[in-house]
């Protein structure tokens, strides 16, 4: 089941890329749309703010991860799942967010202007990815030997020399990691580069979707996806070649860190509540703005039908909750099955389904979709006007998550209790049923958590499917909302994206809210 879904809605619509942009027609138009200088331009871009997302990225947040390791008890666990949520915001969300702050604050035009700049999206990938530098680091520092550290300091080395000589040589395998996955993420952003980056501003993924969508252009937006997509499996091999070459962790801390100024500490957590709380405080503000005052006009007029949309608001929001369902129900069966292929399959089919389901997870949600628009279009897989179409792409996103969280849980089952059902006459599936899959349940729950909060903020890929009321999403409805100029519209917009924010972060802090959910969640984070 987990290869038949992988080979369907992922396999066949990436082939159907590489056959349309690579081999239907020659190499003679890839080689036109490559001496384009919008093409080179684009290129250029897209990599350009990639790389400089991910150093402002780790500036900002590697302090952060030495306040993180030094916390104890639940003060860890909330404020590393307070961190967490921005990570998981849909994307329109966080652009609607910083729309917000800079009409608030004047900055929409004038001699300080952020709106339609690279700034505005500089800023909005390090508010997203402020977290995996945080979570991979931090988690990866806690478990060091702090011991080295007291002897350089007993040698008389000062706290900047002993980080500088001791611990940041530790440290470059999480944070080479780190920057992978952050480099990864801002180079296939797509909702924050259409919103903030406004039509001046396209990196890839905005111009698979504007030739595609906008232009018709179906050759240029194959030739397009093509290169990104081979650009995203160099970066996860370059990942997956780091998560080798980083030493196993021990678990144990012998010693705690040395604790840090509290002059320090709170500069970090001022940098944390203005970075990550100020655009979700002035979401929230705007969303009960209304004229000189406040009230909740704009949160009722979810419900009323606006000429831009073919469904109200909260229609929408409602096709988004029944989708996440449908789609992390999906998500759980897949996940499940590819789980226990990978603990307890052959060797080779363990590597194959390890690697493979991981894939779409890093792969361009816009590829994905666009991928399925010209793949699945003829019978029997006809699908791109079928209503499973969006939770099937929600799943596909999804079940990455949940392999990662059960596989850690599995592997750490005593294989004596299983040895002992079977020796009691126990059938494997019997075992399975009646050990694994009662330990892995909150491993299970885990990924499910994801799995929903992701399925809710999905933007990308369903962003190519025909607008019809059934197949209307939220944060689709909302893209159309902060698309199209009006107050009215505005702050219906921003109320729907507080909407959204607070169902995002009930999932996400109730992943974090269990002790051992922590150590679910973590490994998808060590793992990612």
């Amino acid at each position: 089941m987990p290869a038949v879904f992988l080979a369907v809605f992922f396999v066949y619509p990436a082939g159907a890329i590489l056959w349309r942009g690579l081999f239907s027609e020659g190499f003679g138009p890839m080689s036109d749309l490559f001496a384009s200088s919008r093409t080179r331009g684009v290129l250029w871009f897209t990599v350009w703010q990639a790389l400089a997302s991910t150093a402002i990225t780790l500036v900002a947040a590697l302090p952060a991860a030495a306040v993180v390791t030094r916390l104890r008890g639940r003060r860890r666990h909330w404020v590393r799942g307070l961190v967490t949520v921005p990570f998981v915001l849909p994307t329109v969300v966080v652009a609607g967010a910083f729309e917000g702050v800079f009409d608030r604050f004047g900055l929409e035009d004038g001699g300080f202007r952020l709106r339609h700049t690279v700034w505005a999206i500089l800023l909005a990938h390090v508010f997203f990815n402020y977290a995996v530098v945080v979570r991979i680091v931090g988690s990866f520092w806690s478990g060091l030997d702090h011991r080295l550290e007291e002897q350089a300091r007993v040698l008389g080395a000062g706290p900047i020399r002993t980080f500088r000589a001791v611990t940041l040589p530790r440290l470059r395998p999480a944070i080479a990691s780190a920057c992978t996955i952050v480099f990864l993420f801002s180079f296939t952003s797509f909702g924050v580069v259409l919103l903030l980056g406004g039509p001046r501003r396209a990196t890839l993924e905005t111009e698979i979707y504007r030739q595609a969508v906008t232009r018709g252009d179906l050759r240029s937006a194959a030739g397009l996806a093509l290169v990104q997509l081979l650009a995203v499996l160099a970066l996860i091999a370059a990942a997956t070649r780091l998560e080798r070459r980083r030493p196993a962790r021990t678990g144990v801390a012998h010693s705690p860190p040395e604790p840090l100024p509290r002059s320090f500490v709170w500069a970090n957590l001022a940098v944390m509540a203005v970075l990550l709380g100020s655009p979700i405080a002035v979401l929230v503000e705007r969303s009960v703005s209304v004229g000189d005052g406040y009230g909740l006009d704009h949160y009722r007029a979810l419900t009323e039908r606006v000429p831009q949309l073919p469904a109200t608001a909260a229609t929408a929001l409602g096709n988004s909750l029944v989708f996440a369902t449908v789609a992390t129900a999906l998500a759980l069966a897949v996940g499940t099955l590819a789980a226990l292929v990978v603990v307890h399959g052959r060797s080779g089919l363990r590597h194959v389904f390890d690697l493979g389901l991981t894939l779409p997870l890093g792969t361009s949600a816009v590829t994905i979709g666009f991928g399925i628009l010209i793949a699945l279009d003829e019978p029997p897989l006809d699908l791109r006007t079928s209503w499973w179409i969006v939770p099937i792409a929600h799943a596909l996103v999804g079940t990455p998550f949940v392999v990662r969280t059960m596989v850690p849980v599995l592997r750490r089952i005593d294989p004596q209790i299983r040895e002992a059902a079977a020796v009691l006459g126990a059938s494997p599936g019997r075992v399975r049923r009646l050990i694994d899959l009662p330990i892995a349940g909150r491993g299970m729950l885990v990924g499910a958590g994801f799995a929903f909060a992701v399925s809710l903020g999905e933007f990308g890929a369903t962003s190519f499917l025909p607008r019809r009321p059934e197949t209307l999403t939220a944060p689709l409805a909302l893209y159309r909302l902060l698309s199209t100029p009006g107050e009215l519209l505005r702050g219906q917009a921003m109320a729907l994206a507080v909407v959204l924010m607070v169902l995002v972060a009930l999932a996400v802090v109730a992943i974090e809210a269990s002790r051992g959910s922590v150590r679910g969640a973590d490994a998808v984070w060590e793992s990612l």
